[in-house]
């Protein structure tokens, strides 16, 4: 039996999160998830009392329905994912091994869903979920930036930061924060990568997206996975290598 009172998360001691967990349901809008989110995953920061959930939350997911544990299995690839880890606490893919394999089968399953065609923002969270329970570097933590249409990073050559967008207001570098207004800062289209060279993990990630039918998940994963020409310097960079070095560990 785990000892909640000798663990902790973003707000003390551990002691509240059995119930929360027992309380927490499928629900739209269910509180307990928010309450969940803010002391075991706190801005990205998981604590001792966050692995210690991962079983609760693997259980969860296998008693609901693949269209209902969206949340127990997006909740625990982020704690997988994060990199800002207690200092001395084990690797939760080594130490939860087995719960991170049951993980991997239970998101398989709910990416499976013929729902989420027409919902892809849960798509590409379950999607990097799937990546943390992997321990695929980066892109569990990162891949929601598909979400964002965009991902901010520096320049390679001049460090510059550039703000990388693939959405609504276009598909281009800036060094204006505020591109989403009416400016007449400097924008540079970006270069997206040919599908067909595609290679490793791009690869995998844009067929299995065509293959879900998420086809604009696939569409801004060649921009990803393209290149930028940075709009201080001119330099052209890899925007996923860009992306790597910020966020790598």
């Amino acid at each position: 039996m785990t000892d909640w009172s000798q663990l902790h998360h973003a707000y003390g001691t551990a002691e509240d999160i059995p119930g929360l967990l027992n309380a927490a349901s499928p629900a739209p809008g269910d509180s307990n998830w928010t309450e969940l989110w803010s002391r075991l995953c706190h801005q990205g920061t998981v604590y001792s009392a966050s692995h210690a959930a991962l079983p609760a939350l693997r259980d969860m997911a296998r008693q609901w329905s693949p269209a209902d544990r969206h949340m127990p299995l997006v909740l625990a690839g982020a704690i997988a994912a994060s990199t800002d880890q207690p200092y001395g606490e084990p690797d939760p893919h080594v130490a939860y091994a087995l719960e991170m394999s049951d993980l991997v089968q239970l998101t398989e399953e709910a990416l499976r869903d013929p729902a989420l065609a027409d919902d892809s923002g849960t798509y590409v969270y379950l999607l990097a979920a799937l990546l943390g329970f992997e321990g695929v570097e980066v892109w569990g933590e990162q891949l929601d930036g598909l979400n964002d249409d965009e991902y901010e990073v520096p320049c390679p050559a001049c460090s510059a930061e550039n703000f990388i967008a693939f959405g609504e207001y276009g598909f281009f570098s800036t060094t204006d924060s505020m591109y989403m207004s009416e400016t007449a800062a400097k924008r540079i289209p970006l270069q997206p990568a040919n599908p067909s060279a595609l290679e490793g993990l791009a690869q995998r990630l844009h067929g299995r997206a065509l293959a879900d039918d998420q086809t604009d998940v696939a569409h801004k994963l060649t921009y990803v996975f393209g290149e930028a020409q940075c709009a201080a310097c001119d330099a052209v960079f890899s925007v996923a290598e860009a992306i790597a070095t910020r966020w790598g560990a």
